[in-house]
């Protein structure tokens, strides 16, 4: 199945399951505050999800999770497996806390590096009939004890990639349970996790509630996430951070406000570096009305990318890895660049859609190639690939598999399989592992040296 025809059809798939159509999007702004209009949940369970692990860093995580119910969410955390001493972390800001009947989610900052740390979630059932009418009617804290271990230089060197799951539970379960039985230190969600979401609901099944086996698959293991093209289609992922947290604004200058999906993390000896291409089509492209600004995003990364690199602990680093969604590089002429003005659409090209962004190459790659990156990894293209390094590019670049054929036992289109990208430190080399989720087996494996400006 073409990449586009794919698509499309797992969209008209979500809309027929109740979970896209435009006509839903209302009820993301819909005010739910009454007892009126709230959902009568009152008997169920007010925790509705595991815990997942978001956005995590040397001295922070984000601690996300579903509720049935108005409530007011907490995590208790401490450096004890039997809790000892925990401290209590409210979900919300310093002015007031939050109030959902859907997502709560929790900044716990002021951690230490490499340090594991267990904790439980909690939440607060609240009566809310107005500003002077509020109060607490019940609790429930999940028995549940979790733990995580923050990035830093002194914590384990492994990583695993995820990418263009498109809410496809058969292949996403297949990367849950490998990323299981790998035990990495954390995930890259490498974007396209979703198709086009109107609906936090939607959202929250993708993340939080997915139709897996394993619903705590991300309340150990930390995940960190690059947007796709598809992550800013729909309503609901417009304001994407309402599932998926941003870091909390004093973990951000005030020049980087909204950035708070890139990320610059040190893992042990990998310096992680993440992007976010935006949207596959030009802002001047008439299908979207001229109400997306990518461009602009993507020039704002530059500054950041810039000083994210000269950071001592990322600098320091023996490797340096960036993610991206979108891939930067193309040798096949007829792959659109992204780059086609005014609406993509160009006879020389085999899409309307740009397969590789040149615009980002050119802004982003000559500060990665400037700091010794050796490899970028990227996604979109549904079809794996491994492109060498050369003298005038001088990082390699992995394109992950996308989500068709996962079941397919034939040798059709051998090329097209979900994957797992697994990096890891052995033996003082970094080695890359493209882990084949159709045929079970190991796809390709790559080492890589220490860059030379690592100091």
């Amino acid at each position: 199945m073409k990449r586009r025809d794919f698509l499309k059809s797992t969209a008209l798939l979500a809309v027929a399951t109740g979970t896209g159509g435009a006509a839903q999007a209302a009820s993301l702004v819909k005010s739910e505050l009454s007892d009126e209009n709230r959902r009568d949940d009152s008997e169920k369970s007010l925790i509705a999800s595991a815990p997942m692990l978001q956005n995590y860093a040397e001295t922070s995580v984000g601690i996300a999770f579903a509720v049935n119910d108005m409530a007011n969410g907490y995590v208790l955390i401490s450096r004890q497996p039997d809790m000892g001493g925990a401290r209590k972390v409210m979900c919300g800001g310093y002015r007031t806390t939050d109030i959902s009947d859907r997502v709560i989610q929790v900044r716990v900052t002021g951690l230490k590096p490499a340090t594991t740390y267990y904790y439980q979630i909690g939440a607060d059932r609240i009566s809310y009939k107005g500003g002077y009418d509020m109060k607490i009617i019940g609790n429930e804290v999940l028995p549940e004890v979790y733990h995580f271990t923050t990035a830093g230089a002194g914590a384990p060197s492994h990583f695993c990639v995820i990418n263009d799951t498109h809410v496809q539970w058969v292949p996403f379960g297949r990367a849950i349970d490998k990323i299981e039985q790998l035990n990495p230190s954390c995930v890259v969600w490498n974007g396209d996790a979703s198709n086009v979401e109107e609906t936090i609901e939607a959202q929250m099944r993708i993340f939080l509630t997915p139709d897996i086996s394993r619903k705590d698959y991300a309340a150990q293991t930390p995940y960190l996430f690059c947007p796709g093209n598809h992550d800013s289609r729909g309503m609901a992922n417009r304001h994407l951070e309402r599932v998926w947290m941003y870091r909390q604004p004093e973990e951000r200058t005030p020049r980087d406000w909204d950035l708070g999906r890139n990320f610059a993390v040190r893992m042990g000896d990998i310096a992680m570096i993440g992007l976010d291409t935006a949207e596959d089509k030009l802002d001047t492209n008439p299908l979207f009305a001229g109400l997306f600004n990518s461009q602009a995003y993507r020039c704002a990364q530059v500054d950041w990318l810039r000083n994210a690199l000269q950071r001592p602990e990322i600098s320091g680093a023996p490797y340096l890895v960036a993610f991206c969604h979108i891939p930067l590089f193309d040798a096949d002429p007829t792959h659109n660049p992204g780059d086609v003005t005014p609406a993509d659409k160009d006879p020389q090209y085999t899409t309307d859609f740009a397969m590789w962004q040149r615009t980002c190459a050119d802004m982003w790659t000559p500060e990665l190639k400037e700091a010794g990156c050796q490899l970028i990894i990227t996604a979109h293209q549904h079809h794996y690939r491994y492109d060498a390094p050369n003298k005038e590019r001088t990082w390699a670049q992995i394109i992950g598999g996308g989500p068709e054929r996962a079941d397919d036992k034939s040798n059709e289109r051998p090329e097209q399989f979900p994957t797992v990208i697994e990096g890891q430190v052995k033996d003082g080399r970094l080695a890359i592992t493209i882990h084949n989720l159709r045929t079970g087996k190991v796809q390709d494996t790559f080492t890589f040296q220490p860059r030379s400006t690592a100091s």
